[in-house]
């Protein structure tokens, strides 16, 4: 793995440009292939091979070439085979890393789509008043995208990102609109 220049500032290792689309969470087999949790809708982001960023906790970030990658059957995980890493030791040692594409290499969406990352901080309402209940902390990525949102009340909730729950993101304006079941933001 060697670093990789910045793409557009001074600090290549600058948040804003970069753009988490994944998560390496175990090694798969012998062979060094790795179990990727996606945070992407893009599945080509893990299937075609081309140049990756990956980055530990408090680390720089580098390049890898990934070589190639498939979905498990079934499941919202692939597998992937970065170029240098040929053993399950080497891929051990890659676990817990954020997989990253520079910030620029957002897809274009229609309207009514999103990228979920852009969630994270909107201040979430209640439908029927207006007021601000909490704030979405997090995005957890599974066979449903749920919104992790911190409560003012302290407590945290997971909502389900789905449009009979949240009908309305107004992401300009900083907030999205929640109509949940009864009981759901007790739990």
């Amino acid at each position: 793995m060697t670093s990789t220049p910045s793409l557009s500032s001074a600090d290549p290792n600058s948040a804003d440009e970069w753009l988490p689309v994944g998560q390496l969470v175990g090694a798969q087999g012998l062979r060094g292939e790795l179990r990727l949790n996606p945070a992407s809708d893009f599945p080509e982001r893990f299937t075609e091979p081309g140049p990756r960023w990956l980055q530990a906790k408090g680390s720089a970030v580098k390049e890898v070439e990934l070589l190639e990658g498939r979905q498990l059957p079934g499941k919202s995980l692939y597998v992937v085979r970065l170029k240098g890493v040929s053993n399950r030791m080497s891929a051990e040692a890659l676990v817990g890393c954020t997989v990253l594409v520079p910030a620029e290499d957002r897809p274009e969406l229609a309207d009514g789509e999103f990228h979920l990352l852009d969630l994270v901080g909107l201040e979430a309402r209640l439908a029927g008043n207006d007021e601000s209940i909490g704030t979405v902390s997090n995005l957890i990525s599974g066979g449903n995208d749920l919104l992790e949102i911190k409560l003012h009340s302290g407590k945290t909730v997971l909502v389900p990102f789905v449009e009979a729950i949240v009908p309305e993101v107004q992401l300009e304006e900083g907030w999205l609109l929640l109509t949940p079941p009864p009981g759901l933001l007790e739990l």
